[in-house]
């Protein structure tokens, strides 16, 4: 299957938000805060429990106007409104300099594609990464939609990149090590010929965006960290049909597969319980 490749678009001026919406430490800064425990307090969790549902319903709500002729910068809109409707900030918006509220990763871009005036073609695939900030804490979710009549091997990518998500969910237990997730993921993956992205990861987060955890989607012996009750960390495997090598364009954050075929990514964010784990990007 051959589609025309992406360029970039014209980026229209940072959307503004209310003063009355209280803004992460980040907002100004060239480099956001790190670190805190893995482990979260009960109020701590609370707070995430209504940060990731906010951020789940955003999604949801986005991706109802995927469809073909739709620039990827009018979901941002739709996305930064809808946020801002349940007095949560963007977190992306001014995360590291990052110009909009939320990313759109289409067809070869893996993650961290800016929105911009570029339309979505039938046949599309996006992705959309949407983090909301409330309560002093972050929550962060994201899922590859389909824009009109798509072919079945990227069809095939998105659903089996959702249950690589799934499944590395799953394996997340007490007591058992990090990269018991990647693991999964990785194995399942490679029954069909994916590409598993290694150099963008899950991460640990709660008051800051990302607290310094990683959580690699690859089979990687170095993530010995052991999962207990209270964690909260991110699970985003990006699947790609055939390199997981990439490029990063100009703007310092369209990250595009270097052979420059479709890829997909789903993120939830996770809380691990005494027995297993709560999903907190529930809508």
């Amino acid at each position: 299957m051959t589609t025309q490749l992406l360029r970039p678009g014209n980026v229209s001026p940072m959307r503004k938000v209310p003063s009355s919406i209280p803004r992460p430490e980040y907002v100004g800064k060239k480099r956001p805060k790190t670190g805190e425990p893995d482990v979260k307090s009960p109020e701590i969790i609370e707070r995430m429990r209504v940060a990731g549902k906010i951020a789940a319903q955003a999604l949801e709500e986005v991706g109802k106007h995927v469809r073909p002729g739709v620039t990827t910068d009018e979901l941002d809109a739709v996305g930064h409104e809808f946020l801002l409707d349940h007095g949560a900030y963007p977190s992306t918006l001014g995360y590291r300099g990052f110009p909009k509220s939320l990313c759109t990763s289409i067809n070869e871009v893996i993650c961290h594609g800016i929105p911009d005036d570029t339309v979505l073609r039938d046949g599309d695939i996006i992705n959309v990464d949407i983090t909301a900030y409330i309560g002093g804490v972050h929550g962060d979710t994201d899922a590859t939609f389909l824009c009109g009549d798509v072919d079945e091997e990227s069809r095939l990518l998105v659903e089996r990149t959702h249950e690589a998500m799934m499944r590395g969910i799953r394996a997340a237990k007490p007591g058992r090590q990090l990269n018991v997730i990647g693991r999964v993921i990785e194995s399942y993956a490679k029954r069909f010929g994916y590409g598993v992205v290694r150099d963008f990861t899950g991460h640990g987060i709660g008051t800051t965006f990302h607290s310094g955890l990683v959580v690699p989607h690859f089979d990687d012996p170095n993530a010995t960290t052991v999962i207990e009750p209270g964690m909260t960390f991110t699970v985003e495997p990006m699947l790609t049909l055939g390199t997981y090598d990439y490029d990063i364009w100009q703007d310092g954050w369209t990250v595009v597969t270097k052979d420059r075929r479709r890829t997909a990514q789903f993120e939830h964010t996770l809380l691990v319980t005494e027995d297993g784990h709560e999903i907190l990007t529930l809508p």
